[in-house]
């Protein structure tokens, strides 16, 4: 994505991007988020992604204090924004413990080498592979990319401003009027689908219509054709034809899109990351080497030895479990970067259900111990896919990824110190049984815990694992037809509504189209949902706090 920096404030030194006030910013910012991420996880079973937001409130707090630039901001929305998605792999797994057992034991100890653990090896795998992600392979990063748009378009104002800001706010009062008053529809219904188990329909959001518009209708359309296959194919074609029951039509589609998405997954890893695994990794092992490493990485097998030891003793995990579970953070970091970098959305949950069902089959963990390694998981996936929005923000505008690493670091760690302290403070006022009641549905926590026992339909999993490396090593262009598979059609036929958009503006106004205007009203309308998602979950949060 080319934008017009030409009247942009940058800043050439790290010391004028990594500043005190920044970090300040940043950790007021990644506190408030985090206890509201954590809220809104449990309660909405869901999570709006929360770099728009912090991109303008970064934007607004060090305009305030005067004498910014586009880097000091970039660096202090990365900082900021590190522990909500922490906060997600958290609420999205640990509950199902509780869900499983209202009476067990909460141990915050184990609770918080969890959250530390999980954000610690997400740390340290983001630092590794984002110049393979964010700048040779050049994932679109379609958040990054609005953010960085954003950005440049509120420093150096003109004629895009109206275009961003009015955007903006019209998407803000559809969001509020939608999930706020309740006054529009969030969701129009397909009932010819839902009768057969479809989640058919349209999902009336700006930001995921932005997000199929900037990522294009090449990527889009192979997404949709993985709802195509999933909806109209296995639960529908299927059930209709009476070659299965509802039940299992819904254990092969979600079956085939996770082999999928995991096949793709160990592809990219073998045709990619494993012959530049002297580059990427080196700087694990070469004294003042780097490498790919945004910074000297000669600590980090200290690091992970001293996690292993701990995930051990402290988790009681066996040491096969454990060594699942490191394999595991490697591979799902990068799926998480490939199908954040492609889509916009980070299934973490999923990528945690994986490796929890392979390190359960393993070494028969009991659910404690699966829903651990889970957690684990899906916290470093989940931090790995916001973090690569950061950079790929960082990477247009030239920011020093090691500055925004060390906020990442700052933000991450104290987000996962808050989102432990978040979970005790419920446990303690409501009791266990209070997630997947009506107060916390925890629903993703609920799916953790359901799938304890393993895959729906091991041989199709295999089978889509397999098909799409095969179909990989042949074109890439596939990579997103498991998520299209996996997910409710109504997201994906929402983003397909934006690349449908961006297809026919390219044909009838290619001039908008491959100019700026359409990235600014897209990025806008990100920006507009993003913003008033994450207020509306704050407000909840105090209002749950306060009834505490």
């Amino acid at each position: 994505m080319a934008l017009d920096q030409s009247q942009v404030k940058h800043a050439s030194s790290f010391k004028e991007q990594f500043t005190a006030r920044a970090i300040i910013i940043g950790v007021v910012g990644s506190i408030i988020l985090t206890c509201s991420s954590m809220f809104v996880a449990l309660k909405a079973s869901s999570l709006p992604w929360p770099i728009m937001f912090v991109a303008l409130a970064s934007m607004f707090a060090l305009k305030a204090m005067g004498n910014t630039n586009v880097n000091e901001i970039n660096v202090a929305h990365t900082c900021m924004s590190a522990g909500a998605m922490v906060a997600g792999g958290l609420a999205f797994t640990i509950p199902g413990i509780f869900i499983l057992n209202n009476d067990a034991e909460f141990s915050i100890l184990k609770v918080m080498l969890v959250t530390v653990g999980g954000t610690v090896l997400g740390l340290i795998f983001t630092s590794l592979i984002r110049k393979h992600f964010v700048v040779e392979a050049d994932m679109p990063y379609a958040m990054g990319q609005a953010a960085a748009e954003v950005v440049v378009v509120g420093d150096e104002g003109g004629k895009q401003t109206g275009a961003l800001f009015g955007s903006l706010g019209i998407a803000g009062l559809w969001t509020a009027l939608r999930d706020w008053f309740a006054a529009v529809p969030a969701m129009t219904n397909f009932g010819f689908m839902q009768k057969f188990g479809s989640m058919g329909g349209i999902w009336w959001s700006p930001m995921m219509i932005a997000v199929g518009y900037l990522i294009g209708p090449a990527t889009i359309f192979v997404w949709f054709l993985g709802a195509v296959i999933g909806d109209f194919g296995i639960l529908m074609g299927g059930q209709a034809s009476g070659l299965w029951d509802a039940a299992t039509a819904s254990g092969i589609k979600s079956s085939l899109g996770l082999g999928w998405m995991v096949g793709v997954g160990l592809a990219i890893t073998a045709k990619e990351i494993i012959p530049r695994a002297k580059s990427i990794f080196g700087g694990m092992f070469s004294k003042g080497q780097a490498g790919d490493a945004i910074v000297p990485m000669r600590w980090a097998p200290i690091v992970i030895l001293i996690l292993a030891v701990s995930f051990i003793f402290v988790l009681d995990l066996p040491v096969v479990a454990v060594i699942i579970t490191l394999l595991g953070v490697w591979l799902t970091t990068a799926m998480s970067s490939q199908c954040v970098g492609q889509s916009g959305i980070n299934p973490m949950e999923v990528f945690g259900i994986f490796v929890m069902a392979i390190a359960k089959v393993a070494c028969n963990l009991e659910v404690t111990q699966a829903v651990f390694v889970a957690g684990i998981v899906a916290i470093a996936a989940g931090l790995t896919g916001d973090v690569m929005n950061d950079f790929k923000s960082g990477s247009i505008l030239h920011t020093d990824p090691k500055a925004q690493w060390y906020g990442e670091v700052i933000g991450g760690v104290i987000g996962a110190v808050v989102a432990s302290g978040v979970m005790l403070v419920l446990v303690k006022a409501y009791g266990g049984g209070v997630f997947g009641s009506e107060m916390f549905p925890a629903a993703q926590a609920a799916a953790v815990a359901s799938v304890v026992g393993g895959i729906a339909n091991v041989p199709v999993f295999f089978g889509g694992l397999i098909a799409s490396i095969v179909i990989y090593f042949i074109t890439p262009r596939f990579t997103m037809l498991g998520l299209g598979i996996y997910l409710p059609f109504y997201l994906s036929f929402t983003a397909c509504l934006g690349g449908l958009v961006r297809f026919i503006t390219e044909k009838a106004a290619p001039k908008f189209a491959q100019g700026s205007t359409g990235n600014v009203i897209a990025s806008g309308l990100l920006a507009g949902e993003g913003c008033v998602g994450v207020v509306i979950a704050l407000v909840q949060a105090i209002q749950i706090l306060t009834a505490a």
